[in-house]
């Protein structure tokens, strides 16, 4: 898988970014589903950590023909490389249940520091699940590393979903 030459640029900031394009993003989830299959792993269910994780997880799962999805909806960062204490899972949390004795793939976007992967597939695996683990890039620091990985990167990424601001609307445009 190949990237932009100015992929890892510095911005204005000093920050290093390196910059993930939605045709490079289409291509690397095929990339992570072939390594997944090529590995004899067989999923049958695709649980996305959300929000990163969930535009990956969705094309991967449409990659892996695996019909079953989900999400676990966690909250680490707070900006660039800046992060809460610890991972907290917010709701609707998922049908934990549902997972027992499945093959699940754990996605994300990143491992960075590797908390968020590592408390997630620690609540998985307690809940019987057979989990593995994917993610696009994983960070020379983390904890946790991914089973199937695309990239590892120091840098700071810009994923294609996240990379603008969210939207805004003023009042008037939503009634009209």
């Amino acid at each position: 898988m190949t990237f932009d030459a100015d992929d890892a640029a510095a911005d204005s900031d000093g920050v290093h970014r390196e910059i993930l394009r939605w045709d490079e993003f289409g291509e690397a989830a095929r990339t992570l589903a072939a390594d997944v299959l090529r590995s004899g792993y067989r999923p049958e269910l695709v649980i996305a950590i959300a929000r990163g994780g969930l535009v990956l997880a969705g094309a991967i799962a449409y990659a892996l023909g695996t019909k079953m999805c989900g999400s676990i909806n966690v909250e680490f960062y707070t900006g660039v490389d800046e992060r809460l204490p610890e991972p907290i899972l917010h709701p609707p949390m998922l049908d934990v249940p549902a997972v027992l004795g499945k093959r699940v793939l754990l996605v994300d976007d990143v491992s960075d520091s590797g908390h968020t992967l590592a408390k997630v597939t620690a609540l998985l695996a307690d809940a019987g699940a057979e989990v593995r683990s994917a993610t696009l890039f994983v960070k020379p620091r983390t904890i946790a590393v991914p089973d199937y990985v695309l990239r590892e990167t120091p840098h700071w990424i810009v994923f294609p979903w996240s990379a603008l601001p969210p939207v805004e609307v003023e009042v008037e445009e939503v009634v009209a």
